[in-house]
């Protein structure tokens, strides 16, 4: 079992090594930046949404008690 697992590691840390296409440190960047964009945009987006129930909600219950 043992032999099994290390073995599996090996092959994998050499199929990383040999076969497989790095990115570019530039493109690394620019898809970083990318990424952190639409994080913050997502964020923003269900902030927004969740304040619109939130608000949507109190005015409803705020209804139901006049």
């Amino acid at each position: 079992m043992t032999m099994k697992i290390g073995n599996y590691i090996s092959e994998a840390f050499e199929e990383l090594k040999s076969n497989t296409t790095w990115p570019q440190w530039e493109e690394v960047q620019r898809l970083t930046i990318v990424v952190a964009v639409f994080s913050v945009l997502f964020a923003l987006a269900t902030w927004g949404v969740d304040e619109l129930f939130a608000k949507s909600i109190a005015g409803f219950f705020n209804w139901l008690k006049a």
